[in-house]
Formats: structure tokens, sequence, C-alpha cells
């Protein structure tokens, strides 16, 4: 068979590439080494972790928050095997969503692991053994990424884990150790902690969330020291575990330098991730390779071979699944003569605890550090109509405006449903608006949605109304 473009890797980046180039007018293959598509978002990642961060939420609102409702229930229980098993449907349900968008789409699929013969010819492995080749005149490489493991710290899958093995555990932990303060760690720790799990969190630097603002992190923290019971241990450099059988014992370094022990029942690895290429056969089509593991691209996401391109994990960038998913259409689009752009500026991140927290734009830090004059307007959720009726008071928004110009260049929120608020900020960025736009657009009373006009009156020469 011969395509215009074969698409490697079928998560968000690369599914989303095939669609458009298909629906572009171009042949397309995809290949999936695995015998699902989805890649690792909808497989072990962000379909799964938040169908589960669904499931104990209610749990931990029925235990703790339904009695002020007027609402009381007796011997109330958690069945973990339901709640995987409804994970597991949730993820199958949208396997079976990208299975018939390639249908629909024309799109040929096949399975097995994909490398390059050559420039124009992949080979591809099924799981048998059994070996085809297809020839292409363009290629996507969306082969994503997979957890980063420590040296001094082996995964067992058993006691020692990934965030892979916590979306599929059989018990809830009695302890859990986290290793790592980023945004899968504290997702995944949310949702043992909200069922009873004790949740250690052992960081190596001097914040959770370290890449967002910092006022983030600091609130997020006291939160969920305070609702969830986590316990912080910040600025420790673990430096080995040992799986006692039922247990696991993990040593540190505390910032004194002091060796610390933890011992937990099970121990997750939560220190990042890294891309994926193994198998590819990068060097048979004269692929170069980047810093850090990742293929080196141009400002059109070409490697140096001229039709071949990399988007998502595998290349620069904020390892998110938006991302990837605005590259596949941007070289897509680029490849029949479009002129796309992505301001990966006002690519927002967030993290689904529970306050959410979300991001885009500039952190204080950063305009600090590029001596940017800038003012800053913030509104509390514990001032918010909508927040006190629901009971979700914890947080703010937090505006940046430009000193001179009023434009907006940076939101950080933290607090009730702002995976979806955060939008209203990507798209006021996006159309370089004004404090003082957003202040005077009307926001539907209440809503959550009130608090980012609120901040941007406050930082219109603070003319918050509600504080």
């Amino acid at each position: 068979m011969k395509y215009d473009v074969t698409v490697i890797g079928s998560g968000p980046g690369g599914y989303v590439a095939a669609i458009r180039c298909a629906q572009l007018g171009l042949k397309t293959a995809i290949i999936e080494k695995y015998n699902v598509l989805g890649g690792t978002c909808l497989n072990v990642g962000c379909i799964p972790s938040k169908a589960l961060l669904d499931s104990s939420e209610h749990y931990h609102n029925a235990a703790h928050a339904f009695k002020e409702h007027g609402i009381e229930l007796d011997n109330l229980q958690v069945n973990l095997q339901q709640m995987i098993k409804r994970k597991a449907e949730v993820v199958k349900s949208n396997n079976d969503g990208i299975t018939y968008l390639m249908k629909k789409n024309k799109i040929d699929t096949y399975f097995g692991l994909g490398s390059f013969v050559s420039k124009n010819k992949i080979k591809v492995t099924d799981a048998e053994g059994k070996e085809q080749e297809i020839e292409t005149d363009k290629t996507i490489i969306a082969t994503g990424s997979k957890p980063t493991s420590l040296p001094f710290l082996p995964i067992d899958k058993k006691r020692v884990i990934t965030s892979t093995e916590a979306l599929s555990l059989t018990e809830v932990p009695k302890n859990l150790i986290i290793i790592g303060g980023g945004v899968i760690g504290l997702e995944l720790g949310s949702v043992y902690a909200r069922l009873g799990a004790k949740v250690q969190v052992v960081e190596y630097m001097d914040s959770i969330i370290p890449t967002m603002d910092r006022a983030l992190g600091k609130e997020l923290q006291r939160i969920l020291k305070k609702t969830l019971g986590f316990e912080f241990f910040m600025s420790h450099k673990v430096t080995g575990a040992t799986n006692e059988g039922e247990t696991v014992k993990v040593k540190a370094e505390n910032p004194k330098g002091e060796e610390v022990t933890f011992e937990g029942d099970y121990v997750l690895v939560s220190v990042g991730r890294k891309p994926y290429t193994e198998g590819l056969g990068l060097e048979n089509a004269g692929v170069q390779m980047g810093e850090r593991g990742m293929i080196a691209v141009n400002d059109h996401l070409e490697t140096n071979v001229s039709g071949i391109y990399a988007i998502g994990d595998v290349v620069r960038g904020a390892m998110l699944a938006h991302k990837a998913e605005e590259e596949g259409v941007l070289v897509a689009e680029q490849i029949t003569g479009q002129k796309p752009h992505i301001n990966y500026n006002l690519i927002p991140g967030v993290v689904y605890t529970w306050p959410e927290v979300a991001a885009v734009g500039y952190t204080e830090e950063q305009l600090k550090e590029q001596g940017r004059a800038y003012k800053s307007g913030s509104f509390p959720f514990k001032a918010s109509g909508r927040a006190k009726a629901s009971g979700d008071t914890d947080g703010f928004v937090k505006v940046l405006a430009d000193k001179e110009t009023d434009e907006i260049i940076g939101v950080h929120m933290i607090g009730p449903r702002i995976a979806d608020l955060i939008a209203e900020a990507v798209t006021a960025m996006e159309f370089r608006a004004s404090a003082e736009d957003v202040a005077r657009m009307s926001h539907a009373h209440p809503t959550y949605a009130e608090a980012m006009k609120e901040a941007c009156l406050a930082a219109t020469e603070n003319r918050a109304l509600h504080i």
C-alpha cells in the first residue's frame, strides 16, 4: 500500500493528525503498537485518571459533605473493584469512539510496531511477529512518552509502581508514598487519599507543581493538607527504595542532609515522563535526535529529513495531550499548503485535583525575571456567591496584565471547575484582550466565572466589586 501520509502513534496527537490529514483529502494510514487506539492519554493517562478522580470525589463528598446538604447515608463503603471496572468501561467507550472516527474518515489502521526501513518505507511488525511494508510520501511521528524512572529506584510494578499500575490497584493503600509533587502524582494521590489512604509526598524541589506560578503550588499544598490530610516533605532528595514484601521503605536526604526513611505499602514514582522512540528505526531514515531523547524539529515540526515530522511528547515543549492535538492539526495543514500557527505561550496547563488548578501565559516569577512591568489582580472564591452555595470556597483567580497596555499576559486559577474556566482566559489572551475588556463583559450571576471578571476588575485600578 502507498499513502500520502502515515502517522505512527494513535494518541491525541496522532489520531487527530490522521483525521485532519484525511479531512484535507490525503490518503492516510495510522500505525499503533498496541492492540487499541488512543495512546497513553486514553488508555493509561488522562481519561482513566479522570474517571477515578470523579469516582473518588463522589465518595469523598458522600462521606464528608452530604450531611451538611441534608443528605444522610449509612454504612458508606468503597467498592474499588467497581471503580476500576467503571474506569475500564470509560476507556473502552473512548477506544471505540476513535475506531469509529478512523473508519468514518477512511483511515487505514495497522496494529504493530512501526519502524522506518527508509525515508519512504515503513515496516509494521504485529504481535505475532508478522511483517508488512507500506510506502508513504510523508510521515508524522507521534509516539508519545512513558514514565521516567530513577536509576537507583527500580520499578517492580508491585510495590514500587508508576502511574500505569496506580490506575489498577486491587486495594486502597494504607500508606501511599509519592515521589514527586507534580501533576500526575498529586492527581493519583488525591484519588487514594479520598478513599482513605494516608498520602506522603516527597519532593526534590521546594514547591509542588513547580513549573506553575508559585502562588498556585502554595495554595494547593495548603488545601490538600487541610482537606485530605496530605503530608509534604519538600526539598527532600530520594536516594533509594527497598521492597520489604508487604511494605516498601524509601530513603531520602532532608534539607539538612540527614537521612530519613519513609515506610508505606506502595510507592508511586512520579518524576516526569520521557519521549518514547524505541524501535522506530530513526537511523534508517536519517532522522536526528535532539536534547533529552527528543526528536529534533524545526519551527514547522519537520525533522532534518524532508517529509518526516514529529509532534507531541517526542518533541520539545510541554507534554500535554492538547498541545499534541494542536501540533497534529498544524502539521496536517502545513502539508497541504496552509499556514497555521500555534502560540505555545497560550497552551493552558491543568491539574485535576479538587480544587482544580489551571494556568496560561506568564507566571509572576517569569515576569520578574524578564524585568517586565505588570499589575496583578486577584479574587478569592470565598467571596463568590456561587462558590459559597456549593461549598467550594478554597482558591482564587489571579490575573496579570501589562502595566502600560493592560493586556492580559498571565492567568492563574485554583478553585472549582477551573479546568473549564481557564478557556475564558485563553480566549481573551488569544484576542489580546485587556483586563478592562474582560471586566466590562457581562458574566452570568451566580457563576464561578464571575471570579475571572472580578480578578480583571482588581487588576484594573483595584476596582473589584465584591471584595
